[in-house]
């Protein structure tokens, strides 16, 4: 089996990744009965098979929607009712959930990555109600993040500017590290860091290579991800090699 980052739990499949990130959601809203609450989410099919859990009836009852506030990792640079959008993909898995009007905050991605990035930064901002992080109390309260088969997270490429900008929240990706080469907007390593609690969901066997990068120390960029709070992982059988 691939030696695995610490703090990982081991889960039989992706089904099984997706429920537990559902049960730690629910958790953490319980922990915080009278605050907004902020999920920063992120792309790909477990995610995605997240989203739709959350909206059904085994989990759905259980969370506060009126509190919930939804954002974004990243996105490419493409309509929202494009099939690549990730706004597209949470609407659509969030099908029936009573998210209040509002509350589902899309990254700006009809101008260029530029504008949407600084656009993205200041609802960021407005939201948190300060332009400096502070530590003692986080922008998200969940930031779920994903692991790409080169080693990337969120639209955090290797080799590429944003993943060494080190004081914007939102950075723009004007070519990203894998096809589709579309161009878009990522939240940075300290935005993303600014978490109560962060989860990697890592699923499938295409994901044993960067895992053993990870294991070996590579300089990859998900390896790079921290958390002011808890981090972590949650692996499938498949993807850990089990």
């Amino acid at each position: 089996m691939i030696p695995l980052p610490t703090n990982s739990d081991i889960l039989p499949d992706a089904d099984a990744v997706a429920r537990a990130a559902a049960e730690r959601l629910v958790a953490l809203c319980e922990s915080a009965p009278n605050e907004r609450i902020a999920v920063c989410l992120s792309g790909g099919s477990t995610p995605k098979r997240l989203y739709a859990l959350l909206a059904g009836s085994d989990y759905g009852p259980a969370l506060p929607w009126a509190r919930l506030h939804w954002f974004f990792g990243d996105d490419r640079m493409v309509a929202w009712d494009d099939a690549a959008s990730n706004v597209h993909m949470a609407r659509d898995a969030f099908t029936g959930a009573p998210i209040p009007e509002g509350h589902l905050h899309g990254m700006p991605t009809t101008g260029t990555p530029e504008a949407g990035a600084a656009a993205y930064a200041r609802t960021l901002r407005d939201f948190y109600g300060a332009d400096i992080l502070d530590p003692a109390r986080p922008l998200f309260d969940l930031v779920l993040l994903g692991l790409g088969e080169d080693g990337h997270t969120a639209s955090l490429f290797p080799g590429k500017p944003a993943s060494d900008a080190a004081a914007a929240w939102v950075a723009p990706v004007p070519e990203a590290g894998l096809a589709p080469f579309v161009p878009r907007i990522t939240l940075t390593f300290p935005a993303l860091a600014s978490s109560r609690e962060s989860l990697f969901l890592v699923t499938g066997a295409g994901k044993q290579d960067p895992l053993t990068r990870l294991a070996r120390g590579e300089d990859l960029p998900a390896g790079r991800a921290t958390s002011v709070g808890r981090m972590l992982w949650l692996v499938d059988q498949a993807a850990a090699g089990a």
